[in-house]
């Protein structure tokens, strides 16, 4: 019998890198949320692990070596394989966690169907620091690179959201080099809708400067009168938020009009 499982898009509502550490990663203090959109996975059982890419960005993912589905299914010990046919409908390098949320669904998938190790934070962790955020798929903060969690409130939960990305890649690792190393304070207090608010993105001014269509987007994004629009992870892509449904669709038909080569999704957040 086929499982479906949707791999929700990740944005970071805020992300305040605070210090470069010593093993090369980034101290970080960031507000996850998540879509109720993103790629699909279905997951039927065979004789061994395969997958199965389709979908409007399926030919970004063509090295099998290099793909989180595969390298998720072999993080985890169970039974018998699972062939995976993955509709890829996020962007790939957007700042949305499209492979992390494609790991976390398959995390999702095994503890449905088999249960997982009480070490699957660590297994996940292994595949990537937003990948354990991924696998809960629910509004969270992340400390340390991010994996270490801490449940948030729902105070945003239904909230209509707009993405919008540039169809250009940005990579995550030049984004975090050009960042300047000053750390502006840690995440403000509050419930999430507080703190989204209040917070910022410590990568948006670095992944401007590489990716200078980023500015276009969220000056477009922030003429449609959203109560926060920001970018999200390291970008390129943005998002915006409304207090409505129709404010949200009149955004997304506006801006559709004036760049129909950008890539969107509506949705809301879980």
């Amino acid at each position: 019998m086929a499982v479906t499982e949707t791999a929700y898009a990740k944005i970071n509502l805020a992300l305040h890198v605070r210090r470069r550490r010593e093993d090369g990663y980034h101290e970080l203090e960031t507000l996850f949320a998540f879509v109720d959109k993103g790629d699909v996975l279905t997951a039927r059982t065979a004789a061994e692990d395969r997958l199965e890419t389709f979908g409007e960005f399926a030919s970004a993912l063509d090295d099998p070596f290099d793909n989180l589905v595969m390298a998720a299914l072999g993080k985890l010990p169970r039974p018998e394989g699972l062939a995976i046919t993955l509709e890829k409908t996020l962007p790939v390098a957007a700042g949305l966690g499209g492979g992390s949320a494609d790991a976390g669904a398959v995390f999702r998938i095994i503890r449905d169907r088999f249960g997982l190790p009480d070490d699957w934070h660590e297994r996940a962790t292994s595949l990537g620091a937003d990948v354990p955020a991924c696998v809960e798929s629910r509004t969270c903060i992340g400390l340390g690179t991010g994996t270490e969690l801490e449940v948030a409130d729902d105070s945003l939960a239904g909230t209509p959201v707009l993405l919008v990305n540039p169809r250009i890649p940005l990579a995550t690792g030049p984004v975090f080099k050009a960042w300047d190393g000053q750390d502006r304070g840690p995440l403000p207090q509050g419930n999430v809708r507080e703190i989204a608010r209040a917070g910022r993105n410590d990568l948006e001014g670095p992944a401007v400067t590489i990716c200078p269509q980023i500015a276009d987007v969220l000056a477009s994004l922030r003429g449609t009168e959203p109560f926060l629009a920001r970018m999200s992870g390291s970008g390129a892509t943005c998002f915006a938020l409304y207090d409505s449904n129709s404010a949200r669709d009149e955004a997304s038909a506006r801006i559709a009009a004036a760049q129909p080569d950008w890539w969107q999704l509506r949705g809301k957040l879980r």
